[in-house]
Formats: C-alpha cells, structure tokens, sequence
C-alpha cells in the first residue's frame, strides 16, 4: 500500500508525503485513550492524530528506491556467488590436468593467481603438461612475457619454474586431456562473463544509492573496510535506521543471534546462530566485518581474540563475533548521524 500511495498519479499534484508507521506505536497511542473502541473510523482518527501531534520521526517512505536497490544487491551477491562456485568447480579440473600448478602456492607456484590471464592461457593453449615440459625454454619465456603482457618482472625464472612444475606433474591418459582442457575454457568463460557482469552491476549500485539518503550512504562508507558495494548492501536491507531501537533489534532482524544451549550447571560453548533474519543483510554484514579486519587495527585484534578462544569453528565464530561487534557501531553511527572515527569503534 505505501509503495502505491507513494507513486500514485493522483497523489503527486498535491505534493504528498507518504510514511510507513509501526503498527505497534499506533497501538500504544491508543492506549491514551480511554474507553476507545476500534472500527476502521476509529483507526483512521488514531492515525490522523498521531501526525496531528507531530509525534512522527521516520522520514518519508522511500520504499521504492530501496527496493530498486535490494534487486541490484542481491543480484550482485547472486553473482558473486556463482563466480566463487565456478572458481571451486574449474579448481577441480586444473588438479586432474596440472596436480602440481593447482596444489603450489606463493613462492614456489609460477603464478600467484590461478584465475589470471596467465594462468588461463597456460592452462588452455598448451594441451598437456608434457607439452610445457618440453617446450623451448625460449619460446616458454615469450609466451609468459606475451601473456602477462609484459607485467612479470622475470619471465625467466617463472618459464624455469613453469617446466619444473610440469615435470613434478602426475600424467593423465592423453585421452583425458582434450576434454579436460575444453571444460577448464569453459569455466573461465564463465567467470569472466560473471566478472563483467558483477562491473555493470557495480556501476548500477552506485548510480541508484546516489538518489537515497547521502548522509547514511557516506556514514556507512567512513567506517574503514567498508566501501561502496558493502555499504550500498547494507543500506539496501536496513533501510531507515529509525525502525529499530536498538543495535539488539538489528542483530536479530540480521539473524547475528545465537541461541542459549544451557541445562542445569552444563553450559555448552557450542551456541548455534539463529540465522533466522535476513539473511542477505546477515551477507553483506559478515562479509564487511572480514573487511573490516583487514582495516581496522581494534576489529583485527578482537577478530583474532576470538580465533583464539576456541579450538574448532575458529573463523567462523570470530568472523561472526566481528559481525556482530560491528552491528553496533553501525547502528551507533547511524542513529547519531555521525562519521566513523576510532574513538568511536570502541
């Protein structure tokens, strides 16, 4: 009903601002009343009296635009997810056709980023392994420097490295590798369709949060660690901060709650999270708390308390911990309209 009043044709001339009221405020706004009964009349005077009082503190519905945002949202974490589920799936594939290109890491791997345009064209233009370990060393260093256009500083050393990773991979029935090879293409087709995708929508985001709230959009993105994407998220889902009264009411909408698992004198440490909110804004908050991490010394040092404290489910209780440590600042800083600075976070 709000979102129609809202863009109602006939309602726009008379220039008409349209809220969205907690039906439990105008409950107890009835309580003021005494011997009142209830019939639509009734209701539509409670209602009238309550603006009449200026007891209004929400601002106007914008439930249209923030719609329009949780679909591009959404999306994004749509797609996100699937560029994750076809990283894991290609992964897959590389091990059978490369063993040891998939398995090294950092140093010892002639690549840092299995997923780069490095990596694809080795894994796509050279049929087998045995065709890298026997190609010319010179050639070999060509096709790196060509491919990495020009970025590796010593295309030497990752050709040496490239052939010796070759040489220590197990060996496939020649059968096998042509399949293999194709299905691996395709995979990174896939993620590159994703990622050019996961840009446009970017770009969407951005160009929709720019006709909301300003102050909350720019509030969200001073806390460090949290950009445009994560900020656009988290708006989208919570909407106004007015229709909570608490940070312990935004944790349980987000579903960052944990349920009591106590009898007698056994208090167990294992205490599921309900899980029983949003569950996109429980993604968007999760995910901004490991950035914040990465950013904010204060959040790194009770992250890795927490990571501590346990022996199992290590990562994930401390992330979700962090979640929920940064539920109050969030909540905080947007109900006092104020931008993030470290005195604040504490």
């Amino acid at each position: 009903m709000t979102n129609y009043l809202s863009t109602s044709d006939q309602l726009k001339p008379y220039d008409v601002k349209v809220f969205c009221l907690n039906p439990k405020t105008i409950a107890n706004y009835r309580k003021s009343f005494t011997g009142l009964g209830k019939n639509d009349g009734i209701d539509s005077f409670l209602v009238a009296d309550y603006v009449r009082a200026g007891r209004i503190e929400t601002d106007p519905w914008r439930g249209s635009q923030y719609l329009a945002l949780q679909r591009l949202t959404r999306q994004r974490r749509h797609i996100s997810e699937a560029i994750a589920r076809e990283k894991n799936y290609v992964l897959n594939n590389i091990f059978l056709k490369f063993s040891e290109f998939a398995l090294l890491s950092g140093e010892d791997s002639p690549v840092s980023n299995k997923f780069s345009a490095t990596a694809e064209a080795i894994l796509t233009e050279f049929k087998t392994t045995e065709d890298i370990a026997n190609a010319p060393l010179e050639e070999l260093i060509d096709f790196i420097s060509a491919s990495g256009h020009g970025r590796f500083s010593d295309p030497d050393q990752v050709a040496s490295l490239l052939q010796k990773t070759a040489r220590n991979s197990y060996r496939l029935d020649k059968a096998l590798y042509e399949p293999i090879t194709t299905s691996i293409a395709c995979s990174f087709n896939c993620i590159r369709a994703f990622e050019k995708e996961q840009k446009a929508l970017d770009k969407a985001i951005a160009a929709t949060v720019a006709g909301l709230n300003p102050t909350e959009y720019q509030i969200l993105k001073s806390v460090p660690g949290i950009g445009p994407v994560y900020a656009a998220g988290i708006l989208a889902e919570i909407g106004s901060v007015r229709c909570f009264n608490s940070n312990n009411a935004l944790a349980k909408y987000s579903g960052i709650i944990w349920r009591d698992n106590q009898s007698g004198e056994f208090d167990s440490e294992d205490t599921p999270m309900m899980k029983a909110g949003n569950r996109y804004l429980r993604y968007y908050l999760i995910q901004a708390a490991g950035s914040v991490v990465r950013y904010c010394p204060e959040y790194e040092d009770y992250y890795n308390k927490k990571f501590a404290e346990v022996p199992k489910h290590q990562h994930k209780r401390a992330l979700a911990l962090t979640a929920r440590k940064l539920i109050r600042l969030i909540f905080g800083l947007l109900d006092k309209n104020q931008l993030y600075s470290p005195a604040k976070s504490r």
